[in-house]
Formats: structure tokens, sequence, C-alpha cells
């Protein structure tokens, strides 16, 4: 069973109360950013989105099968009221909980169904290279997004084809995309930019992004730039789980080298994953 395979286990085996981030983390022996981020690559949903829509699916099968206290419900479902249960509710599948109660059924509501847990594949990725990499300074664009909004990406791209080759104090003909600053609901960072030797003539436009000095593992991305999140997906929930390293909390790095064609999305792609040794 893979890495999502357990935490989908773990997440359907304790259903009721209290469910955070920590604690299914420590379940898959691997840290909250580790696999915040090979759930969402692999399912598209962030960890602590899926728990909720899972209750709250479970939920609405007990109303319309006639649960009649809410609020015992709503406590069972992970939440502290009546009133945040019912919004939550509503806000995910249109209705009220005491109209589901009134129908008798869940026809025609998105419901999340569990996720198969022996799904995942293995597909050979090759090992990586280790490199060490000072500070490095990124000026570009900036959007944040969600993993239901991510395709906005290339638009993202588009924007910053006017800038490039032509952005002060750039270093190399390589481009960057950074994803960085997410959160347990699935919002991230992403800048689309190229690594500058300083901020100071930028302009104004263009987004500053300073990036600490840190250990890479560099994985080589050899298919279509479409199936980037493949490669990621795998990055995270086979090889890194079966390593001696460990993701670390840091900004996650594509880049695209000068052998890059943006015209036919193939060529040259890395894939830069922020590690340290495991402990």
């Amino acid at each position: 069973m893979g890495l999502i395979g357990k935490a989908v286990w773990y997440i359907e085996s304790h259903s009721h109360g209290e469910l955070t981030l920590d604690e299914i983390a420590a379940a898959t022996c691997v840290s909250r950013f580790h696999l915040a981020r090979a759930f969402s690559l692999g399912t598209g949903l962030s960890v602590m989105h899926y728990v909720r829509l899972r209750r709250l699916s479970v939920a609405a099968r007990a109303l319309a099968d006639g649960e009649s206290k809410i609020l015992d419900l709503a406590i069972r479902s992970g939440y502290g009221s009546h009133e945040a249960f019912s919004r939550a509710f509503r806000e995910s599948f249109g209705v009220s909980p005491k109209e589901v109660r009134r129908r008798g059924t869940t026809d025609g509501l998105p419901l999340l169904e569990a996720l198969d847990m022996n799904s995942e594949k293995r597909t050979g990725l090759a090992g990586p290279e280790l490199i060490e990499r000072e500070v490095i300074l990124i000026a570009g664009l900036s959007n944040t997004y969600t993993n239901e909004s991510n395709s906005e990406i290339p638009n993202q791209w588009q924007r910053l084809g006017p800038f490039l080759g032509r952005v002060p104090d750039q270093v190399d003909p390589c481009a960057y995309g950074v994803i960085c600053n997410g959160d347990d609901d699935g919002h991230y960072e992403y800048v689309a930019g190229v690594e500058v030797s300083t901020f100071e003539r930028l302009p104004g436009e263009l987004k500053r992004l300073r990036i600490p000095a840190q250990r890479y593992a560099v994985f080589s991305h050899d298919d279509h730039v479409s199936a980037i999140r493949s490669t990621c997906h795998e990055i995270f929930s086979e090889w890194l789980t079966s390593s001696s390293l460990t993701a670390v909390d840091a900004p996650l790095l594509e880049v695209y080298l000068e052998s890059f064609d943006p015209q036919t999305g193939r060529g040259g792609i890395e894939i830069w994953v922020p590690v340290s040794e495991s402990r």
C-alpha cells in the first residue's frame, strides 16, 4: 500500500472526532509537508479537504437514512456546533442537513466516496542528482491557486512571456516555476520567473522571491510538461518514501532549461525537491 493509501486508511478508520494533518502524517511516518504535497498531487484534494468532504458525505447518508439528532451528527463529523456543521454542509452540497433528512435521499448530491487505497502504481522513476544551492533570487509573476484552479498556470506563463530575456540582472536562460507558501486547505503560491543576481533594478510589477540556501534532489522530467504533476506524485508518493532523504517544508522548483521548447511543451525540465537526511 502506497503513502496515499495509508493516509486514506487512517482517515477512514478515524472518521469520528478531531483529526489533524499532523496526526495523519505521524500515522504514515512522513512529515506533514511531505504528506500534504503527495496527497494533493495524487488526488487533486488537500488532505483536510478530503477529510471534511468524506465526513460530510457520510453524514449526508445518515441524514437520508433518518438521523434525527443533527448536533450529535455534527460532533461525530468533527464540528463543534450545529451551525458550523450546517454551514459546511450547505457550502459542500447546496442544501441544508434538514432538507436532506426531509427528502430521505442523497440523490443529486456531489458526495465523495472513499479513495481506492490500492490504486497507486510504481513506474520506475530514475534516482535524482543531489545538489547544494546557495540563496536563489527569483523575479517573476505570482498567483495563488488551489488544486482545483491550477489549470490557470499556463496563462500565468503567457503573461510572463514579454519579460523573458529582458529582466534586468537575469542570471541564465532558465525559467523557474516555484511552488511555495502552501496551507492545510490546499492553497499555494506559484511564482513563474527567472533567477536574478539582485532585485535592485527590477520593474515594480515583478514579484521578488528569496529562496534560502537548500539541498535539492533533482529529478528529470522526460515527458510533456502537462504530465509534470504525475512525476511529482511519484516522487513524493513512491521514491521519497523508500529513500534515506526527507522532503522539507521549503519551495519546490520546476526548472525549465534552455533546451525546453515552450511551443511543443517538451525538452529539458527538472524538478528540484528540497530535502534533508532522515533523522
